[in-house]
């Protein structure tokens, strides 16, 4: 458990700045009394509302929470499928850190409702935003272990990602993989990735990319995603034209 001191060396200007709001509920959501309950507040603080710089939002805490939820994650896979190799267990664990896993968890705890976040960010539709929910829950989890230790953030991620770890019987294919063996399967061109913008501060770009199949049923499909990452914003996309292709038979 971290000592205020050292929360403070962590967040050393800001990490205070919300601390009027009751968030004892999604406290009890959680399974964690927080000793410090700045921390839960401040993982909740998007980035529109910060005019002072990272440390004003969660977004150090999102930074820490990825990493952890990954460790978390890794060991979960170990001992719970023993007897795969490294390949099958990493692509699972892909699966599992991506956004879509984080935005249910998010979502089953109703943090939309709970982000702290400016007028103009809540009227664009940022409350339902799948990359400001994930980002709140990785904050979140990096709360939860600054505060409890590894031991709190390691319960709650093994409470609520126990059913996905479940979900797939057999290791997951890489979405970007999958996609490719889908277009050859139909003797179509190979998938293309193209990155349409990259937005926020350097520290912590979004990268929003493209992913494009030409020549199925005559034409060209196509469908977007963003990402912390060109590598994460990729696999996105690609998840996202799959759904569409398997929508569209």
């Amino acid at each position: 458990m971290a000592s205020r001191h050292a929360v403070s060396a962590l967040f050393p200007r800001n990490y205070l700045a919300s601390m009027s709001r009751d968030l004892t509920k999604l406290a009890n959501s959680l399974g964690h009394t927080f000793a410090t309950p700045d921390l839960l507040a401040l993982a909740l603080r998007h980035s529109s509302l910060s005019v002072t710089g990272p440390d004003g939002s969660n977004e150090r805490l999102e930074f820490l929470g990825d990493r952890v939820l990954g460790l978390v994650i890794a060991e979960m896979l170990l001992n719970r499928f023993p007897t795969e190799d490294e390949g099958d267990i990493a692509r699972r664990h892909t699966a599992l850190v991506r956004q879509e896993a984080l935005v249910r968890v998010a979502e089953r705890l109703e943090l939309g409702d709970c982000i702290e976040m400016s007028e103009g960010e809540e009227n664009s539709g940022g409350r339902a935003n799948a990359s400001v929910l994930s980002d709140c829950c990785e904050a979140v989890i990096a709360a939860l272990y600054i505060d409890g230790g590894l031991d709190a953030a390691s319960d709650f991620i093994s409470d609520h990602w126990a059913t996905m770890v479940e979900e797939t019987p057999r290791p997951p294919m890489d979405a970007k993989t999958e996609l490719q063996e889908w277009a050859q399967a139909r003797s179509l061109a190979l998938p293309e990735y193209t990155e349409i913008s990259r937005d926020g501060p350097a520290h912590k770009p979004t990268f929003v990319i493209e992913a494009s199949i030409d020549g199925h049923s005559g034409g060209r499909q196509s469908a977007q995603a963003a990402g912390t990452s060109k590598q994460r914003a990729e696999q996105e996309a690609a998840v996202a034209l799959l759904a569409e292709l398997s929508q569209n038979g």
